[in-house]
Formats: structure tokens, C-alpha cells, sequence
């Protein structure tokens, strides 16, 4: 199984910090946050990593290096332009080929290290063509939420008003594909935001007949997009075991 990272992004709401530098490169500890995100795919056998990066990538690249004192071997993928999150994993299609992959987001920190191996188990456990890693936000609204049952996904709303999330399990950006996703990446349009959005792909698959499936991911998440987040992020560190 592969690995891919996207870390493509500017991160405009942690400004004036990312104007010098990439989020991923926030340290959460004494690591950048992408650090973890690679600590995270190692945990669950992971060392072949796509890394796709645009915003400030010579910075993440030399930090990074070819991953071999990470332990892991790293392959960087430029995602030309910025065109969202769905774009950034069809970016690492040459790289991916035809072989199941993980996906973590480059600005995800999550503090429990058992989160990538159980959601890799239990999409190869049961025979799904794409994993969601699911997670219980205080506010759902800000976040793509999921519709199922019984671990199987049976819609996916992006970002529902107060009152219209059809439940309190909310996409974390942990993720299992099968190079399917690839495909139907290419069958979506461009949706909020005028970008391509991972969440219209995977609901693509599901409506193409393909099993979509959720877990919910062990540990806490926190993505280091805003500087509350970050300090938040920085106490989870500290308090963990």
C-alpha cells in the first residue's frame, strides 16, 4: 500500500505566518504537523509517500529531504494549480498506478497513532473500494458530514447549515482508496468554491454503485488551519501518554 499527503495549500487564515512558509511546516511539538502525518502512515506499514505540495515547496522539501532519515522513501508531486483537494490526489495518480493508498492531510494532526492502521484494517476487512475516516467536531458545519449506518455511507452533505447535518460524524481527512477514486475524480465538476472537492468524488463512487465506507478514527483530530487550532493541537501534544 502507497501513501499520499496533500500539502499543497496556502493556508491564507494562518496569514501572516504562511506567507513565509507552508502550514504543514507549523510545529506541533517539536515537529512541523506534516511530520506526524508521515509518523501516522509508518504506523499503519506505510513508507512508500507521495507528497503533494505547490504553495512554498522548496520549504517543505527541504525539510523533508527523500524521507530516508524518516525511515519512509518520498516522492514529490507538483499540483500546478490549486484547484482543491480532489485535484491534489489526482495529482499523485502517475505515482499511485493501480495499488491501494492511504491519504492523510499535510495539516492534520491526530494523537493517537493506532487512527491509520484501523482505518487500513478496516478497509481491507471489508472489501471497500473507498474509507472514510470519521470524527465528532463540537460544530459539523464547517466540515463535510456523513450520512450512514453500520460503517457503510449512504450520502455525504459538504458543509450542512444548522439543523441539516444528517449526523454528527464529520470527515477528518484520513482516507483508504482504490485507484477507482481516480476515475471518478474525473467524472465530477468543480463544486464550492470553484474546486474540484474531494467529498463530490467519493459520493460519485457511491452512486456509481461502488462501497463507500466510514470508521471513526481513535484519538483526537485537530487541522492546524487557524492559530486557535494550533494551540490546540500543541495541548493535545502535551498531554499525550
Amino acid at each position: 500500500m502507497k501513501g499520499l499527503i496533500p500539502a499543497a495549500g496556502k493556508g491564507t487564515r494562518m496569514e501572516p505566518f504562511t506567507n513565509a512558509y507552508p502550514k504543514e511546516l507549523l510545529p506541533v511539538g517539536e515537529k512541523a504537523v506534516i511530520h506526524h502525518a508521515i509518523e501516522d502512515m509508518k504506523e499503519a506499514g506505510i513508507t512508500d509517500i507521495t507528497i503533494v505540495v505547490g504553495w512554498k515547496q522548496h520549504a517543505i522539501i527541504d525539510y523533508l529531504g527523500s524521507g530516508e532519515e524518516l525511515g519512509v522513501q518520498l516522492t514529490y508531486v507538483v499540483q500546478d494549480d490549486r484547484d482543491g483537494l480532489a485535484g491534489a490526489v489526482k495529482a499523485g495518480e502517475h505515482v499511485i498506478g493501480d495499488e491501494t493508498f492511504a491519504v492523510i492531510l499535510g495539516d492534520n494532526y491526530v494523537d493517537d497513532k493506532r487512527a491509520m492502521p484501523d482505518l487500513v484494517d478496516f478497509h481491507q476487512e471489508n472489501g471497500l473500494e473507498a474509507t472514510i475516516g470519521a470524527f465528532c467536531p463540537d460544530d459539523v458545519t464547517s466540515y463535510g458530514v456523513i450520512d450512514g449506518e453500520d460503517g457503510i455511507v449512504n450520502g455525504l452533505v459538504e458543509k450542512p447549515s444548522e439543523g441539516e447535518a444528517p449526523s454528527d460524524l464529520a470527515i477528518s481527512g484520513m482516507y483508504v482508496f482504490e485507484p477507482s477514486i481516480f476515475d471518478a475524480i474525473e467524472k465530477i465538476g468543480t463544486g464550492a468554491g470553484g474546486e474540484y472537492q474531494l467529498t463530490d468524488a467519493i459520493d460519485k463512487m457511491r452512486e456509481d454503485g461502488e462501497k463507500v465506507g466510514y470508521r471513526e478514527i481513535k484519538g483526537d483530530r485537530i487541522d492546524v488551519g487557524t492559530p486557535e487550532r494550533l494551540r490546540e493541537a500543541n495541548r493535545e501534544y502535551d498531554l499525550r501518554d
